[in-house]
């Protein structure tokens, strides 16, 4: 048995998808729009975006425990920052030696952005 996807919950579809394919630059797979529904190729595993049903908003937003890699941080923040992503943390060092910052998307759904040679070393 192994991961094969990871869901965020949005209030936007449109709007979420345009963020995670332009501002992440993450390649959009599927939508489905009227599914309320959206799945990027994101490493190994796909993220995939869904829109919960009215008695399920508490799913929105929040801290997604999901990590990003990337292999030059200080780069990639600046280059986020450059096109509108908030960050809840800039980068900083870890007391466990990696190398991270917060990132949020529209509905305040955080993510950790980590420096991948920090995270092998």
């Amino acid at each position: 048995m192994e991961i094969a996807y990871i869901n965020i919950f949005v209030s936007d579809l449109d709007k979420a998808v345009n963020f995670y394919q332009q501002a992440l630059g993450l390649n959009l797979l599927t939508a489905d729009p009227d599914f309320g529904y959206a799945a990027f190729e994101a490493g190994v595993i796909k993220l995939g975006l869904a829109v919960p049903g009215p008695d399920q908003q508490q799913l929105i937003g929040g801290h997604s425990g999901i990590g990003l890699a990337v292999a030059d941080l200080d780069s990639s923040y600046r280059s986020l920052l450059e096109v509108g992503v908030r960050f809840s943390m800039e980068p900083t060092r870890q007391p466990w030696g990696g190398y991270m910052a917060m990132l949020e998307d529209p509905d305040g759904n955080s993510f950790y952005l980590d420096q991948v040679s920090e995270m092998s070393a």
